[in-house]
Order: C-alpha cells, then structure tokens, then sequence
C-alpha cells in the first residue's frame, strides 16, 4: 500500500502539471491576443471594412470594435473621421434601415426598436425620424393582430386570463402600445377570438 507521503509527492505532482498547463494556455492567449492588434491606418481601416461587410454597424459599435484592436486613440479616431467621410457609418442612415427590418422582418414594436438603438449609441433625434419613416409605412394595430392571432392559433384548450396576460406581456416586451395590444387583445378573445388549433402554448 503506498505510504501517505508518496500519495502526496503524486498528488503535488499532478497539480504542479496542471498549474503549468493553465500557466502556458493564458500565456498562449495573451500572446495570440496580442497579435490581434494592428498598428498602421491601413490595418485598422482594413479592420472597419471587413467588419462593415458582415453587416452595418452604428458609429458606437465600430469605435468599440476599433477600440479592441488598436489601443492608439489617435490612430482610431482619424479611421473614425475617414469612415464617416466616406459615407461608410452614418447613424441616421442605420437607424432608419435597423428600424425598417426590425419592424418589418422581426414584427417588433417602436419601444423595443428605440431601446436597441439607444443601446447601439444612437442619439434620440436619429431615432425620432426613424420611427416616424417606419410608422408612415406601417399599421401597428394590424401588426398586432396578427400576432395575437397567431399565437392564439398555438394555444391549446381554453384561452384563460393566465395566457391572455403571458401574450399580453410578451407583446409588451415586443415594444407594442399598451393600449393598442389592450384593446386588439380585448377584441379577439372575447368577441371575435379564432378557432384553436393543435399545438404548443
């Protein structure tokens, strides 16, 4: 039977193995992070280019994004400006376009649409005149409806009072008018609610 000190001696061993491996892999990681960063205006212009491709993005997430790859401000804010000129970021542009495919693509509410443009950085004007474009284009109370009847179409059994408030909060959520979704829900649950069909609440 091993003795209480050689069991010790492999148990020290063992974690000595693991500290040096933990060691080495952040060592690694430093090392691979900080080959990430790029020195020249061509490299962080190239940065903002590529980034730009995957989708648009809001003056605030690209200086995040350059931000993370060069820790020279001078050098991100001149990429910044020749961004701008260049027409590439343009926060009015991209909160009329972000809120368009929300709204139409997503079926989201104007208040959830102006919260994540607040989050992405956009300032509140940009935000206005987007909303407005959107609204003259689109029936909000219509886009509801459907939605609830939708949903009420999933629902299995009875529509009760605990399902009409879960869908009354989930369209909340999506950023709908309380009255709106208050009076569409009132309107197609005890007046003209569709039959159920089988399915997944």
């Amino acid at each position: 039977m091993p003795s209480a000190l050689s069991l010790f001696l492999t148990g020290a061993c063992a974690a000595s193995v693991f500290f040096t491996s933990l060691l080495g892999y952040f060592y690694s990681y430093l090392v691979f992070a900080k080959a990430q960063q790029v020195e020249t205006e061509a490299e962080l212009y190239d940065v903002a280019v590529r980034a730009l491709m995957r989708r648009a993005l809001s003056v605030h997430e690209m200086r995040q994004k350059l931000e993370r790859r060069s820790d020279n401000k001078r050098l991100v804010e001149v990429v910044m400006a020749r961004l701008t000129e260049n027409g590439m970021i343009d926060d009015a542009r991209y909160a009329k376009q972000f809120a368009r495919q929300r709204t139409e693509s997503r079926k989201q509410g104007k208040f959830r649409v102006a919260r994540d443009l607040r989050a992405r950085g956009i300032a509140d004007r940009h935000i206005e005149s987007a909303l407005e474009e959107v609204a003259e284009n689109t029936d909000e109370a219509a886009m509801v409806r459907q939605l609830i009847e939708r949903k009420l179409r999933s629902y299995r059994g009875e529509i009760d009072q605990r399902k009409t408030a879960s869908l009354y909060s989930s369209l909340l959520r999506g950023g709908f008018s309380a009255d709106i979704v208050r009076r569409e829900l009132r309107a197609l649950t005890r007046q003209d609610v569709p039959e159920t069909e089988a399915g997944s609440a």
